[in-house]
């Protein structure tokens, strides 16, 4: 008897066969594709604390200033889908409860403008799109998806390079768990200011072209591990000015020990992370392991259905005729 094929049975070994297939692109092709720096970003971080500011009006620092530090990160859409890359225009701004609330961000203490330009992929810099100001490392807004249990080179706008963080453990933020990373800035030189003179401790001089020196007492930042969104972050800057050639600093005009996330930022990107995480788990490891046990199971059973189908009644049971006399 010439054995029959059901249509079940065929059916199941080409959809077992098919998720079977399917299963490695999820991981290897898919997922890899949906891991990118976003082109149309429209984020949002406040920092806030307390320290010490310069006051023009006053021409003498005062302790005890509440800090609002605002970083508004946007997506330049039309020039991320021309160059390929994710281009981001930043703006950082720095105020107290004087400036605050401001109907212009250049009336603030401090006003920084920026455009960061990433591979999408690597999140490494692209050094193109009127990029400004160039910089390098590992990090800036965020840190390349699959973060490691190893240290990181961060870019620190007001230092002007790149600083070292160290892999410090896991930290729990509004329940999520995150990589947290610490370093410190020892105090460096930035820059040059031209200042009147009484500021730095020269009265006699009119202006003086003094220098500009920063620190920070204390970065810590809590990282999603999957997606590299920081979820958390602390700086402690302190940033003064130095007579030319002076060793020692002769006026601050920012020092704050911490400045961190509130915690309305902090849940904002938490649930972020947690939506963008979810998403690149789902296809980078519950779709595949699904869709691979599935399809096992699919092309096993279709294969024993074809083993076992029924034969066909009017065909001979085997290729040789017996004769009767």
């Amino acid at each position: 008897m010439r054995r029959k094929f059901s249509p079940v049975s065929l059916i199941l070994v080409g959809l077992g066969t098919f998720l079977l297939v399917l299963a490695p692109m999820l991981v290897w092709y898919v997922e890899p594709r949906a891991a990118v720096n976003p082109i149309d970003i429209d984020t949002t971080a406040v920092y806030t604390g307390t320290g010490s500011v310069f006051d023009v009006g006053k021409v003498e620092t005062v302790p005890g200033r509440s800090i609002t530090v605002t970083q508004v990160v946007r997506g330049a859409v039309a020039d991320s889908e021309r160059s390929g890359k994710a281009v981001w225009d930043v703006t950082t701004t720095v105020d107290t409860d004087t400036s605050l609330p401001a109907a212009d961000p250049h009336d603030a203490l401090e006003f920084t403008p920026g455009r960061w330009v990433t591979d999408r992929r690597s999140n490494e810099p692209a050094h193109c799109c009127q990029e400004s100001p160039y910089y390098e490392g590992e990090a800036y807004l965020k840190f390349p998806f699959d973060v490691q249990k190893r240290a990181y080179r961060w870019w620190d706008n007001s230092l002007g390079a790149p600083v070292t963080l160290r892999y410090e453990g896991v930290r729990k933020i509004r329940g999520y768990e995150g990589y947290r990373f610490t370093g410190t800035v020892p105090a460096t030189r930035t820059g040059t200011r031209l200042v009147p003179g009484a500021i730095v401790g020269e009265p006699q001089r009119s202006q003086v072209l003094a220098e500009e020196w920063y620190a920070n007492h204390l970065i810590e930042l809590v990282v999603d591990q999957r997606t590299g969104r920081v979820i958390y972050a602390q700086v402690g800057p302190r940033k003064t000015l130095r007579a030319p050639g002076a060793e020692k600093d002769a006026v601050v005009l920012l020092d704050s020990r911490k400045l961190a996330f509130t915690a309305a930022t902090q849940r904002d990107q938490v649930e972020q992370a947690k939506t963008e995480s979810g998403q690149l788990r789902l296809l980078g490891e519950t779709l595949p392991i699904g869709a691979g046990v599935l399809g096992c199971v699919l092309a096993l059973v279709g294969t024993v259905l074809l083993v076992r189908g029924p034969r066909d009644p009017g065909s001979p049971e085997s290729p040789h005729t017996s004769l009767t006399m």
